[in-house]
């Protein structure tokens, strides 16, 4: 597996230390260990996930030049831990309703000495951030519109949603709410994986 991550990050032309490298691995230990008794993901081969999960996730990276981010959703915590471990200087909040999931995330970062990621556990609506956050992540979310109308008082004033998507819908860009533009489309190259990806930016 370490060879196979190593082998991804250098076709995406990464740069990330062995160290780095190593939290990445043991996340993905630690999924598909607790992934046969709660069931946090379909990917069910170690050797998928770091493509799936790791790579796809990390390929975001280059686009994040605020400092805060939250990542709605997160279910086991992606895209945000596998971004928390490659961008230890920027904060991660990863929210989440279930239970099950905030407390496999609770334990990966234990085990991995994660210090930049705040776990909570609450539906997205009920969460009030003391401040707004430069970004807001998603990889989950059913729908863009679904996304900002949810996620509409986590922004800061010049925050930005970061919507993780495969191909770029039209439609559902038009159905965006009102005051609310995309202001970027950023193809994303992901080694490995077959299909279309993109980062949608949308700003208010």
């Amino acid at each position: 597996m370490e060879q196979r991550l190593a082998q991804l990050i250098e076709q995406a032309g990464m740069n990330i230390p062995a160290e780095q490298q190593a939290q990445l691995i043991g996340y993905v230990e630690m999924l598909n260990k607790w992934n046969k008794a709660y069931n946090l993901t379909s990917v069910r081969d170690p050797n998928e996930m770091i493509v799936k999960h790791i790579m796809d996730s990390i390929v975001v990276s280059q686009h994040l030049d605020g400092q805060s981010y939250i990542d709605v959703g997160t279910g086991p915590g992606l895209p945000g831990i596998p971004l928390a471990i490659v961008n230890p200087e920027k904060s991660f909040t990863l929210l989440d309703s279930l239970g099950k999931r905030i407390r496999f995330i609770r334990q990966v970062l234990h085990e991995l000495k994660i210090t930049n990621v705040t776990p909570v556990q609450s539906r997205v609506e009920d969460f009030q951030p003391e401040q707004g956050f430069d970004g807001v992540l998603s990889r989950a979310f059913a729908s863009m519109s679904d996304m900002v109308n949810w996620c509409h008082h986590l922004p800061s004033a010049q925050g930005r949603f970061l919507a993780l998507k495969g191909q770029v819908d039209q439609v559902e860009i038009d159905e965006l709410p009102a005051g609310c533009s995309v202001t970027d489309i950023k193809p994303l190259t992901v080694p490995g994986l077959e299909g279309q990806r993109h980062l949608v930016v949308l700003a208010r």
